[in-house]
């Protein structure tokens, strides 16, 4: 189906499904561990609830997408829209990697590597999403703000451990 030929509507439930499609599959690493090894780690007096995560990662993830879909709308005929579309890919797969590392390997030391590397495409993505579309820039950061806070938590666990 050409691009032309989706509607917006469509662009935007395929983005959101695809960005949650990801978390649930960092999820199937991620839920058990939490049980396990991480309920085992020491954690800084700031570690959230673990209820908090699925509804905070559910509305960024829904966030990425509109942002991503708004973009997709623009069209590839846009001299950056591939562009900023093949960033955000690599940022949303950085974002998968990282429970994989963290709860899969149990390895908060490469996590934290890792998420600094998602913390740069973030950046770039809202960087490159700006010049096209500036209001889907300040849809992402609340996940740049989330994606930090997640980096110290990062840290001081591996720290603690």
């Amino acid at each position: 189906m050409s691009n032309s030929k989706i509607p917006y509507w469509a662009k935007i439930i395929i983005g959101i499904v695809v960005c949650n499609a990801v978390g649930l599959l960092a999820s199937s690493v991620t839920l058990p561990a939490i049980d396990g090894w991480y309920a085992g780690l020491n954690k800084p007096f700031f570690n959230p609830p673990g209820w908090l995560f699925g509804p905070v990662w559910t509305t960024l993830y829904t966030f990425m997408g509109i942002s991503a879909a708004a973009i997709w709308q623009v069209g590839f005929n846009h001299p950056k829209v591939k562009e900023a579309l093949a960033i955000f890919g690599v940022q949303l797969g950085l974002n998968g990697i990282w429970s994989f590392l963290f709860f899969g390997y149990q390895s908060p030391l490469f996590a934290f590597i890792e998420i600094l590397c998602l913390l740069i495409a973030i950046i770039a993505t809202i960087r490159i999403f700006k010049e096209i579309k500036p209001w889907t820039a300040w849809l992402l950061i609340p996940y740049l703000a989330w994606v930090m806070f997640a980096s110290i938590l990062n840290f001081s666990i591996y720290l603690l451990n």
